[in-house]
């Protein structure tokens, strides 16, 4: 909680403490999903630092229905296994510019089969915009994501092209993937 209403609270997001619960409102009922995988990124003391959670989208997911100009039906085909919807990646204040969000970024996405994926950013929040284009991201549209929410930009990675994140694809030392937020998959 403490990096996301750490990062969350500074503009262009600017989340009120009422704001925060909710999102871990929504938190709770996503990591209830069998698919659902998170990794947090913590110094040596224990102390978090970044997190990133996203998974993969159903074919009832609503994240195309709120784009402002529809996309092609070939683009947004859903079925539970296409696209990995990466729905937060956030590192605290004073960790940025050290590579922390790539190194969770690749961590995430290191045991992904999906071919894509798919995220929205604020358009005012231009250091992520530009980390997303260098790890390959593309904008597709733009989209409303919820009620009420600002003009956010939706990027999509194809996970079947040389990226500069892909290489290794495997996790790296520096986060753990023990740290990873365990999943609920039912065995």
């Amino acid at each position: 909680m403490l990096v996301y209403a750490e990062a969350f609270a500074e503009p262009p997001y600017n989340e009120t403490a009422d704001d925060i619960a909710a999102a871990f409102r929504r938190f709770r009922s996503q990591t209830r999903r069998p698919s659902f995988v998170g990794a947090l990124a913590r110094t040596g003391e224990g102390e978090p630092v970044g997190m990133a959670y996203g998974c993969p989208l159903g074919p009832d997911t609503e994240w195309w229905n709120q784009l402002t100009r529809p996309v092609p039906d070939d683009m947004s085909r859903e079925d539970g296994h296409r696209t990995f919807g990466l729905m937060e990646i956030a590192v605290r204040g004073r960790w940025r510019g050290r590579g922390i969000a790539g190194r969770l970024h690749r961590t995430l996405l290191s045991g992904t089969e999906a071919e894509r994926v798919l995220l929205n950013v604020h358009q005012d929040n231009t250091s992520a915009r530009a980390a997303y284009r260098a790890w390959g991201y593309r904008t597709v549209g733009e989209a409303h994501p919820w009620e009420g929410a600002d003009v956010h930009d939706v990027m999509v990675l194809d996970l079947g092209r040389t990226t500069p994140w892909a290489v290794p694809r495997a996790a790296i030392p520096e986060i753990d993937r023990s740290e990873t937020v365990p999943s609920n998959r039912s065995k």
